[in-house]
């Protein structure tokens, strides 16, 4: 096998599959190697749509990290899950294929101060990713979804969409978000999320989409290594020329971009010597290049649960949750021909963004700076989000068996403005670092999540809601700020959208570790391209975002080498 490439990707999540993909299919055919630090995840029984839920919890996909203990939050450590395998996080991740809002990356734009990442032109990008399905069910009226073409590709190579089937209480409790003062919202992927929608998936019928899906069929210049951890990258001066595995050394004619994701690509840079010279030092790691801004700057969503027992008969989950024979024989009719309850239940979800309009009339607001505020207040940026349908018994130890008619809803808040640090703890390159995400860690944080889960009661306390529940299954003591912050403390979940450790940014921008162009500042033949050098924290569930930032790094790459 070679051991020199033109270019090496570290990752095949969704950023490293996009870039090794867009560089293989560049005319000119450079040799691309791919190295993937997890198996190659080829059983079939791993898409199965509505198992996306307990998928997330299979220990040999998932790197199985944890937050250091949250000093906001009780001192409680939470789950901090990365997809480890061929498609990463696409692998493991929740099927939510959201994009966000186009102010978003207008920021990004101004941030970095380069318009190739401007709407219009990542507008373009996502409809060139996507193959894009936007069919409804025959008895769903299109009140709840009327995509327009003109915001949505049809020949890219993943597949999104919505869920051939619907649970028969989705379309009511959209019904009831409507009349509860809620907007429906007919497409969340057209530039503005704003309003109530049917969620759209990265699968089709009823079989998930992931990373590697951009790889088939795999371009014969282009090598995929699995089960190939990278340490290090290889350092001659200022210059990378390679990267090495428990095994190997890889060397690379052109380039090495890293796209291991926000929290593994700190732990590769600083054991090669590239970070914060001082904490490099404390692990006696030889100092290449200082580099502050590494490991620094991480930012998240979060959410918390609201769940309540139903009337029978108003949900149809009981009746198959509860019976081990129907889940087992909607798996062998999945295998069969990808249709039946595993691509209905927990595979469409009602999904909304939300405004609050007495939140930048609060003192914590009031309070971030300027630059900070007129992101947060542009007509297309959420406060916080709502998904309905959440399957929680799988994630409730000990869920009783006579819960399972139940209607959960998650609440997100958005826009956090703590930053967390992902650090060393070890000199051994092989042992993950330290990750504090500060959740709830700045007044706002904790203001708009108060603010957020008691909007979202404006539904859950609705007539057209309760007129069905039974029982509380969990939810706030009360509606109090206190008790509100409480609650959060008490049951706050990451959403798994690290972002910004290696933050992308303006020349001299301290905070920043790579230039616009994806290059990593003081070192050349280094690109870093995955969610770690996102500067915004987009307005989304981020897998699309990784895409779509492995996307342009590739377009970036193949004009600078006038590959095309």
């Amino acid at each position: 096998m070679a051991s020199s490439y033109d270019f090496i990707i570290v990752g095949s999540g969704p950023s490293g599959s996009a870039v090794a993909a867009g560089l293989a299919r560049a005319s000119k055919k450079p040799r691309v190697l791919l190295l993937e630090a997890g198996g190659k995840n080829e059983d079939k029984s791993l898409r199965v749509d509505g198992q996306r839920w307990t998928t997330f919890q299979n220990k040999d996909m998932n790197w199985g990290y944890q937050t250091t203990p949250q000093e906001n939050c009780n001192g409680r450590e939470c789950d901090y899950s990365r997809g480890k395998g061929l498609g990463g996080s696409s692998a493991i991740n929740f099927g939510v294929y959201s994009i966000g809002a186009r102010d978003d990356y207008e920021e990004w734009a101004r941030l970095v101060g380069d318009d190739f990442f401007s709407w219009p032109k990542i507008q373009q990008r996502y409809k060139a990713l996507e193959n894009f399905h936007g069919e409804l069910p025959s008895t769903v009226s299109k009140k709840y979804a009327a995509p327009k073409p003109a915001d949505h590709g049809s020949t890219g190579p993943l597949r999104v969409g919505y869920a051939a089937e619907f649970e028969s209480d989705l379309p009511p409790m959209l019904d009831v978000f409507e009349q509860a003062g809620f907007p429906l919202n007919p497409d969340h992927n057209s530039g503005n999320p704003l309003g109530m929608s049917v969620l759209i998936n990265s699968s089709h019928r009823g079989t998930r989409s992931t990373a590697s899906d951009l790889l088939e069929p795999l371009p014969e210049n282009l090598t995929v290594l699995s089960n190939s951890p990278v340490l290090r990258v290889i350092l001659e001066g200022k210059k990378c020329v390679g990267v090495e595995t428990d095994t190997q050394k890889y060397y690379a004619t052109k380039e090495v971009i890293l796209s291991a994701g926000s929290l593994n690509n700190p732990q590769i840079l600083m054991h090669s010597g590239v970070g914060p010279a001082d904490h490099l030092k404390e692990f006696d790691l030889p100092v290449a290049l200082d580099v502050p801004a590494i490991g620094q700057g991480l930012r998240d969503h979060m959410f918390c649960p609201l769940a309540w027992t139903r009337t029978e008969g108003s949900t149809a989950r009981a009746p198959f949750y509860g019976d081990e024979k129907a889940m087992a024989d909607a798996l062998e009719q999945w295998k069969f021909d990808g249709t039946g309850p595993w691509s209905k239940f927990a595979c469409e979800l009602g999904i909304g963004w939300f405004k609050i309009p007495s939140l930048t009339s609060t003192k914590e607001f009031q309070e971030l700076p300027e630059a900070d505020k007129r992101h947060i207040d542009a007509p297309t940026v959420p406060h916080y989000e709502i998904i309905t349908h959440f399957p929680i018994h799988w994630f409730i130890p000990g869920f009783a068996k006579e819960n399972l008619n139940y209607s959960c809803m998650l609440v997100f808040y958005y826009n956090a403005q703590a930053r967390g640090t992902v650090t060393l703890q070890s000199s051994d390159p092989k042992t993950p670092l330290k990750f504090d995400p500060k959740f709830l860690g700045t007044p706002y944080d904790r203001r708009v999540a108060v603010e957020s889960l008691r909007d979202a009661f404006r539904i859950a306390k609705s007539d057209g809601y309760t007129k069905d529940n039974v029982s509380q299954i969990v939810g706030p003591a009360g509606d109090s700020d206190e008790e509100l912050l409480d609650y959060w403390k008490n049951t706050i979940s990451s959403s798994w959208h690290m972002t910004g450790t290696v933050k992308m940014g303006k020349k001299g921008d301290k905070a920043a570790a790579v230039d616009s162009d994806f290059r990593l500042v003081g070192i050349e033949g280094l690109r870093v391209a995955d969610m770690s050098v996102v500067p915004i924290l987009a307005s989304c569930h981020v897998q699309s975002v990784a895409y779509v930032t492995g996307v342009t790094c590739a377009e970036k790459l193949i004009k600078e080498y006038g590959l095309a």
